[in-house]
């Protein structure tokens, strides 16, 4: 039998779960983080990784547009990122450039186009820091339902689609000859991409979000030994990163999204740790 002073110490330990806005928190990270890591394992193996990064500071930029016309930041972060991130791949095809040079053309724009705004107008500067570093705590039931619809409307359609999307993935020429519109799926993880940037924001903040894209696919690739399971893995992490992320900032009063980051590459360290060991014991046995 547990001592019941060892219970009262359990209880006093998730008593933060009592709490409407923490459970909201939560939910909505978990669904939010789930989706960003099984589209950073696609993103991670196609080399397209850094355009999250780069459609961060696309999305601030938004931010400031928003904030300045007295609109919704969320909304308009959202339509200029996705017109950003459809602007990198007309960039790519017309200009003929690499994926990385285009990224970093228009992640340059972006940035550029929020800090002229933030610096020539007045009075929500404050506003515009808390989209950089985030405020999961103080997520809305709106804010809950639009990110829920979000992200369980693009974990179905990654299931509905799976196979094209594994088989572009993996080799993009050999899935056109297979009849696979590879064009139309690169969109897919444009849009898709930067609307889970614009959901995450809130989240982590604009300067951390892409984080919730690269790390969990990245230690997921560590120990997954297949493509299924890399995806599952990846949203497990995303899961327990967010859960220990927040449950961590509660008890020692740490800013949340930081927190789930760096729980996030925590987890990453392991798994590197666990492969190198399992990968040394192999070769020693041979």
């Amino acid at each position: 039998m547990f001592d019941s002073e060892f219970l009262r110490w359990v209880f006093a330990l998730f008593d933060f779960l009592r709490y409407d806005f923490i459970l909201r928190a939560l939910l909505t990270g978990i669904f939010v983080g789930s989706a960003c890591a099984v589209l950073g394992v696609f993103l991670v193996l196609r080399r397209y990784a850094l355009i999250g990064h780069g459609l961060t500071h696309v999305a601030f930029g938004g931010v400031a547009v928003g904030l300045l016309f007295g609109g919704s930041p969320f909304w308009s972060a959202l339509v200029v990122t996705i017109l950003s991130s459809i602007g990198i791949l007309k960039l790519q095809q017309r200009v003929k450039i690499h994926a990385d040079v285009a990224i970093g053309i228009v992640s340059a724009v972006g940035m550029a186009m929020g800090i002229i705004i933030a610096s020539t107008a007045q009075g929500f500067n404050i506003d515009l820091m808390s989209y950089l570093f985030g405020s999961i705590l103080t997520i809305g039931p709106n804010e809950f339902w639009v990110s829920l619809f979000i992200s369980i409307v693009i974990i179905v359609f990654i299931l509905l689609f799976y196979h094209k999307l594994f088989a572009m993935t993996f080799d993009a020429e050999t899935a056109m000859v297979m009849g696979i519109n590879v064009e139309r799926y690169n969109y897919f993880f444009a849009v898709v991409t930067a609307i889970l940037i614009v959901v995450g924001m809130r989240l982590v903040g604009l300067l951390l979000v892409s984080a919730l894209i690269i790390l969990p696919a990245v230690t997921s690739l560590q120990v997954s030994r297949s493509f299924k399971g890399s995806l599952v893995t990846a949203a497990g992490t995303a899961i327990i990163s967010v859960f220990f992320g927040i449950f961590t900032s509660y008890h020692l009063d740490l800013p949340t999204g930081g927190t789930i980051v760096m729980i996030n590459f925590f987890l990453f360290l392991l798994a590197f740790g666990v492969k190198k060991i399992v990968l040394e014991n192999s070769l020693g046995k041979q």
